[in-house]
């Protein structure tokens, strides 16, 4: 099973097969040695999940608290896939890949009881903040939160018209994310169960068709709209809306980030859809923080499974590949070898001595954080153009010149972090090839010079940055392929468009969890719901091999 957007690799194997090997259980989150361990070991487990990525590690808490014994095995020192904090400047722990929490689903907080477990989130109000870099005096900003009529005001400095529009636009996607959020939490209609069988077992597939339909009935008159968000570019499903480009490129990020894709991309309106599709603290859409860093929520879903028994062990290596292609289906490998894995995104995670003062909104005498410091932070966000415009430079191989980026401060809510008066900087940034141009590979010096590019437009923005920066962790597409186990260094296991969606994710025929190798399970990001630290490919594909045990 393979876990996490922004989670490493992670497979459930029904274990019993595998008496004779040793594993060890670990403290959640905690180094282990190999020796001293012995008296700890047991010589057979019902399960075994491969990768600790956040979803693999919801799978075992599942699993271990039906009754099943459970194995975790995780190549890295620290749990959690791409969802961990690693301290890579001394004094400074970073949420390294993910960054965000939004769409844990609901459910696993509740079942897993992950609060007791130490998990804290911290809510963001106000969330968005976009500067413009123009030649007013001082520069206009665009500042999104909560409160309605505050960001009505905010809006209507561009387009007063827009202003009363935004609210509706609201409505409207939360009525298609409502209508979707069944769909998340269940594995995909058996559409090969429904032709074949015994007329019980096709009975017992319809079932699987409730979640589909009961998406179709809440949609009700508004599915051509939705169909249309789902197809369209979110450039034009925007452009009915809004008028104000500052507006439309601040929502046409969420319909691109983490995609190889531009607004003006078939398609793009999904990936929109699935980033407001998460909650906090019963708020649709709402985005915080988590209090330690993303390993913490990493160490909340471990605590979980441990306590219930599961056996969880870091620095374990199992196969170089896992399964030799020659045991596969020929049509599996051909489709798997098909799926769009290409990245956009390079992470770049920065130590600084003080925070950024914005040129829109400098920063108060005695240096604490505003509000908008905990925002996410948009910057050659002016227009969709600028989006456009850095997508077709990564096409042709080249790092954008004006890339795209995110600029997030959780120091500014969670100030253990980093040491006093200090910060941690997020920085996501699009668009960047994997392979550059003329089949150049990244080197040290292809990293740093686009790093410093990254770092010349936010000057621009905030000027002393620059002077700011105490150390800097730069994360290619490469990079978070050969750390964390992303294919292509792709945050989602793969593209979210359309033809990698539901039905076929990974691949037609295998989107229920089940691999062609009987007993092994997808339960990660490549399966799906998707991509996001949701938790549901683990839940789901746990619940899915708990059926299976049954007849065992």
């Amino acid at each position: 099973m393979a876990g996490g957007h922004w989670a490493g690799a992670g497979r459930v194997c029904a274990a019993r097969w595998l008496r004779g090997w040793l594993l060890a259980p670990a403290p959640p989150g905690a180094r282990r040695a190999h020796a001293g361990a012995a008296d700890r070991l047991q010589r057979e487990y019902d399960v075994v999940v491969i990768g600790a990525g956040h979803n693999g590690l919801v799978a075992a808490a599942y699993l271990q608290r039906a009754g099943l014994r459970t194995a975790v095995l995780e190549k890295r020192h620290v749990l959690g896939g791409a969802a961990v904090t690693e301290e890579i400047v001394p004094g400074f722990k970073f949420s390294r890949a993910s960054y965000l929490l939004s769409l844990l689903r609901p459910q696993i907080y509740t079942e897993l009881e992950l609060q007791r477990h130490g998990l804290r989130v911290l809510p963001r109000d106000p969330y968005s903040f976009t500067p413009l870099l123009e030649d007013g005096s001082p520069p206009r900003s665009l500042l999104l939160g909560n409160n309605r009529a505050q960001t009505q005001q905010q809006i209507a400095q561009f387009s007063q018209k827009d202003a009363q529009a935004y609210p509706e636009y609201e409505a409207f996607m939360e009525s298609l994310v409502s209508a979707l959020d069944p769909l998340l939490d269940a594995a995909p209609v058996d559409t090969a169960a429904l032709g074949q069988g015994s007329l019980l077992q096709r009975l017992s597939a319809l079932r699987s068709l409730w979640p589909l339909l009961r998406a179709g009935l809440a949609l009700g008159r508004q599915l051509p709209r939705y169909y249309e968000v789902l197809t369209a570019p979110i450039s034009k499903i925007l452009d009915q809306w809004f008028e104000s480009e500052p507006l439309k490129a601040t929502l046409a990020t969420d319909a691109v980030i983490g995609a190889m894709a531009s607004p003006h991309t078939p398609g793009s309106g999904y990936v929109l859809l699935h980033h407001v599709m998460g909650e906090l603290e019963g708020r649709r859409g709402a985005w915080g923080y988590v209090s330690g860093g993303m390993g913490a929520l990493s160490h909340a879903i471990a605590h979980a499974a441990a306590a219930r028994g599961a056996h969880i062990f870091a620095e374990k290596i199992t196969f170089l590949e896992l399964i030799p292609q020659e045991q596969l289906p020929k049509d599996f490998v051909q489709r798997i070898q098909q799926v769009d894995t290409r990245s956009p995104v390079t992470k770049i995670n920065v130590a600084v001595d003080r925070l950024p003062s914005f040129l829109a909104a400098p920063n108060a005498r005695d240096g604490q954080p505003l509000p908008h410091h905990q925002c996410s932070i948009h910057l050659n966000c002016e227009g969709t153009h600028l989006l456009h415009q850095a997508f077709t430079e990564a096409t042709h191989g080249h790092p954008s010149s004006r890339p795209m980026i995110e600029l997030c401060i959780p120091s500014a809510l969670d100030s253990g972090l980093a040491p006093q008066g200090c910060h941690v900087v997020s920085l996501f940034t699009q668009y960047t090839p994997f392979v550059l141009a003329g089949g150049q590979h990244w080197d040290e010096q292809a990293k740093n010079a686009y790093a410093d590019t990254v770092f010349d437009c936010i000057e621009a923005y905030a000027p002393g940055f620059k002077a700011s920066v105490i150390g800097r962790d730069i994360l290619t597409p490469p990079d978070l392929e050969r750390i964390f186990g992303l294919p292509g260094g792709n945050i989602f296991h793969g593209g979210m468009s359309l033809d990698q969606l539901y039905f076929a994710r990974p691949a037609p025929s295998y989107s229920g969890y089940r691999s062609p190798v009987p007993g092994l399970y997808l339960c990660g990001s490549g399966a799906h719901p998707g991509g996001g630290v949701m938790g549901a490919a683990g839940r789901n594909a746990a619940h899915v091999a708990l059926q299976d045990f049954r007849h065992l």
